[in-house]
């Protein structure tokens, strides 16, 4: 009973990420959810108070895959240099592959009322991701503050390639983005 409840609440979740990240922009409403899921409406109130609690949920799930994938890619690469390289290619793979992902992780919480400041709840966890790769500024201060800046001007450009106001080819974002990180830790604060 357990699975089939935990099959359901992905299929939901599933049903969430293509709404709230629909291009254009979202229709979430609990009826558009269980719609698309193939579920009704009992099935939905089984796993969610309401429709807030589930945008925040689908958020949340999208947040998680993102810091998962970054994680892993990191750890995946023995060498320092490449880890750049690895953690923009997998976030790329998830978020621009896959643009629902993108619009629901970066572009949901600046027009979803439920979000609000949600978004900013995940910044510490991806400054620390950069802030670790940062091995080259001896300064923490100055390592904290180009961490910052750069998961600020990392968020922005992935924004800017999600709604189409960066034109560049995935491979130049890719170059683009890691050599912005590259750059960053091979200097000295």
């Amino acid at each position: 009973m357990e699975q089939r409840r935990a099959a359901r609440r992905d299929a939901l979740l599933a049903a969430g990420v293509d709404l709230l990240g629909a291009e254009g922009g979202a229709v979430v409403g609990v009826r558009a959810v269980c719609r698309a899921a193939a579920l009704t409406e009992r099935y939905f109130y089984e796993s969610f108070a309401d429709r807030d609690e589930f945008v925040r949920a689908v958020y949340d799930e999208v947040g998680r895959q993102a810091r998962d994938a970054l994680v892993a890619a990191v750890a995946a690469v023995p060498s320092p240099s490449d880890r750049a390289a690895a953690a923009v290619s997998a976030f790329v793979e998830l978020m621009v592959d896959d643009p629902a992902r993108g619009r629901v992780l970066l572009l949901a919480p600046l027009t979803e009322p439920a979000l609000g400041g949600q978004g900013l709840e995940l910044v510490p966890a991806f400054v620390l991701l950069v802030h670790e790769q940062l091995s080259g500024i001896a300064d923490p201060d100055e390592r904290q503050m180009t961490a910052v800046g750069l998961v600020g001007a990392l968020t922005s450009l992935f924004i800017g390639y999600l709604d189409g106001t960066v034109a560049a080819s995935r491979e130049r974002f890719v170059a683009h983005c890691v050599g912005l990180l590259e750059a960053a830790g091979q200097r000295d604060g």
